[in-house]
């Protein structure tokens, strides 16, 4: 009992690992292959899987698998899959005999499943966008933004508390200057203001002891109030390139708005760094074009699948990608254990990526510079 319970402990951890987005483990419309045939588990994850308008699938998983396939001289019948947990699922009871979606190596991989030879190396990549507007223009959009509404209400609230707090010392002894009822406490407002801007008209200023005492822990506050006021309306009526911050892991903490897919590696990659991303999506789809319609400032997720959806759904004018990358990841093959399969399909596989023609496969799905 206590070892089925730690195999499903270990399983629901590999599942946590898998690279996908909703969380059904159901196959959509699976083939029902005779005993001779090899289950080939797949997801559409473009460009490794693609699923193409009349079912049939091709990507560089594709291409590699069917070329080994014919050396081997297996048949086989694939089994489609709404997303990898249901396939890593569907390996570990068998009901499958090999998942060629790339799924990133881990211990606990190693340890549950018979693993091939690595075909290809990924990274977590960064996207944000590209577009450009004219200083004027984000100056004046950021000067009506609700961000500055809050600032300028801070500090008119800081002012006519001084100036409420000097009016209620003043009004007695000196009520030419600081007058009685709401005009008083606009008396008191308008000290404040002049006092902190350095102005000094000189038309009011406190008679008491205790007006003036506040009047000297207002001038140093003032001080200090004024110098980080400065900074913050700076920093909100102006432009900030991300693509220029964004150089290493904990530049990432800094960002407001981190978009990244739901249950993967590259949203379990940020949790484990402290990163909590703020938006979750279903697909990279999803999330990139929140990204260009600037939902998100950034979109954290597996390099490769960012750079071919820009491409191919035409968001290279308003997403770029960042040259940073984080978390090299190597993609394999997955066969059940005690699988004889990984042990036909190695040498076949190191003999495919290492020739020259692999390039070209590359080339085909517009990946050659990844790898």
């Amino acid at each position: 009992m206590l070892a089925s319970k730690s195999h499903y402990i270990v399983l629901a951890l590999a599942l946590m690992g898998a690279v996908g987005g909703s969380v059904s483990a159901q196959p959509v419309s699976p083939a029902t292959p005779d005993s001779t045939q090899v289950r080939v588990g797949v997801h559409p994850f473009p460009p490794f899987i693609i699923q193409e308008e009349d079912g049939s699938f091709t990507g560089l998983c594709v291409d590699l698998w069917e070329d080994i396939a014919d050396e081997l001289q297996v048949e086989y019948a694939y089994v489609r899959y709404t997303d990898p947990i249901g396939m890593v699922r569907a390996l570990d009871f068998r009901e499958i005999d090999i998942a060629i979606n790339p799924l990133y190596v881990s211990s606990i991989r190693l340890n549950m499943f018979e693993v091939s030879q690595p075909f290809f190396i990924s990274s977590v990549g960064v996207a944000t966008t590209t577009i450009t507007r004219s200083q004027f223009q984000v100056f004046l959009q950021n000067f009506f933004s609700a961000d500055f509404l809050k600032i300028v209400l801070v500090l008119f609230g800081i002012l006519l508390a001084f100036g409420t707090l000097l009016w209620a010392v003043e009004r007695g002894e000196n009520r030419y200057q600081f007058r009685p009822g709401l005009p008083g406490l606009l008396d008191g407002l308008w000290w404040a203001a002049v006092t902190m801007t350095t102005v000094g008209y000189g038309d009011k200023a406190p008679k008491t002891q205790t007006g003036r005492t506040i009047a000297i822990v207002w001038m140093f506050s003032a001080v200090i109030i004024v110098s980080g006021f400065t900074a913050t309306i700076a920093s909100t009526l102006t432009v900030n390139s991300l693509a220029a911050k964004i150089e290493r892991l904990e530049d990432l903490q800094a960002v407001e708005r981190i978009g990244t897919v739901n249950a993967t590696s590259s949203e379990d990659f940020l949790v484990s760094h402290d990163i909590l991303p703020t938006h979750d999506y279903e697909t990279p789809s999803q999330a990139l074009q929140a990204l260009a319609r600037q939902e998100v400032d950034v979109v954290v997720y597996d390099r490769t699948v960012m750079r071919y959806l820009i491409n191919s759904e035409q968001l290279d004018g308003k997403i770029q990608l960042l040259p940073v990358t984080f978390n090299k990841q190597y993609r394999s093959f997955l066969m059940p254990r005690g699988s004889d399969l990984r042990q036909r399909i190695d040498p076949l596989l190191v003999r495919r990526i290492n020739q020259a023609s692999w390039r070209e496969v590359l080339r085909k799905y517009n990946l050659e510079e990844e790898n």
